[in-house]
């Protein structure tokens, strides 16, 4: 069953600039050390940056989340399997809430342009359950 979708869209030349800007600070910051050696041996490296960058916020969309609710982005890794298929790699929370909605496995898709880079990410479980009860931390509703 289908547990969750999301896409993301990332101007290319957006995580040029910010590359070229902040370097190793933003790069450690977002991607994690097999990230930035796998874009780093590209012939264009902010188009693959910008990929994995997309893959994580399809991935947090594909949740309902967004930046700064419990996920971080280094906890989202984009490894490529030997045939050069993209697959998730998730640690500590981004795990421990997949885990937690019973998604059994993961699906991704990266493309992009001259310009842009897309992603797509869909959550498969093997059974529906209650949607978002471990994320409701708001005592006031």
């Amino acid at each position: 069953m289908i547990a969750g979708i999301g896409i993301d869209l990332v101007e290319i030349a957006r995580i040029e600039r910010i590359a070229t800007r902040w370097g190793d600070a933003f790069l450690g910051r977002v991607f994690t050390l097999r990230e930035i050696d796998s874009c780093s041996g590209r012939a264009r490296p902010a188009t693959h940056f910008a990929g994995r960058f997309a893959v994580k916020e399809a991935l947090l969309k594909s949740l309902g989340l967004g930046l700064g609710m419990g996920v971080r982005l280094r906890e989202i890794e984009t490894l490529n399997e030997r045939d050069g298929r993209p697959r998730l790699r998730l640690y500590a929370n981004a795990l421990r809430i997949l885990e937690g909605r019973g998604i059994r496995r993961t699906h991704l898709t990266i493309t992009h342009t001259k310009d842009h880079a897309v992603a797509v990410v869909v959550l498969e479980a093997d059974s529906p359950g209650p949607r978002g009860a471990e994320l409701d931390t708001d005592p006031h509703e």
